[in-house]
């Protein structure tokens, strides 16, 4: 199936966003990675924050769905937050998706346009809904442990796994993502 010229501009926007963030990549960047003029990109999105809101919101609707589909066909707490995590582990050791678009982007946070931040931090919230449903229900059935609420500990986990991915990206060793991660779900398995 082809895809159209506005899936085209957001999978490389996407690509450029996670090699170096909102300010790293123009149109220019965009229209010379797929061989079209900037104002055919600018007639589907007139400006840069426009392009990126899209496609935060399109990370985001896929985070979504692919955390409901855990929900659907992995059977427990525990299982679902393995796959999560797994997810990640083989995406950044096989370079498919090495960093989260959101967490990229909210290095930047004081950088980007409000409408744009806006979705960052819906996609973070989400997120961390999602780390505390799981967390509590496992708490709940005996899976885990907790050290504090379900909330603040999806918090830690979040930022934990986020910064795994800075860690292995930083040091040019995709294997810290697990080395990293692993304590911290043996912690809350203990």
């Amino acid at each position: 199936m082809d895809q159209t010229t506005s899936e085209r501009i957001l999978e490389v926007a996407q690509s450029l966003v996670v090699a170096g963030g909102y300010n790293g990549f123009s149109y220019a960047d965009i229209s010379d990675a797929i061989g079209i003029r900037k104002a055919s990109i600018h007639h589907h999105f007139p400006t840069k924050a426009e392009l990126v809101q899209v496609l935060v919101d399109r990370y985001t609707q896929r985070a979504e769905a692919g955390l409901a589909s855990l929900g659907k066909h992995v059977p427990g707490p525990a299982e679902q937050l393995q796959a999560y995590l797994n997810y990640w582990q083989t995406c950044i050791l096989d370079a498919s998706e090495p960093f989260c678009v959101c967490a990229m982007l909210a290095c930047e946070m004081q950088m980007l346009p409000d409408t744009v931040a806006s979705h960052v931090r819906r996609h973070f919230e989400n997120l961390a809904a999602w780390l505390a449903s799981v967390l509590k229900a496992g708490a709940e059935q005996k899976l885990f442990r907790l050290n504090g609420s379900p909330e603040e500990e999806a918090q830690i986990l979040m930022a934990c796994v986020h910064g795994a991915m800075l860690s292995a990206r930083a040091l040019g060793q995709p294997s810290l993502f697990a080395a990293i991660v692993g304590p911290q779900v043996a912690r809350l398995k203990a």
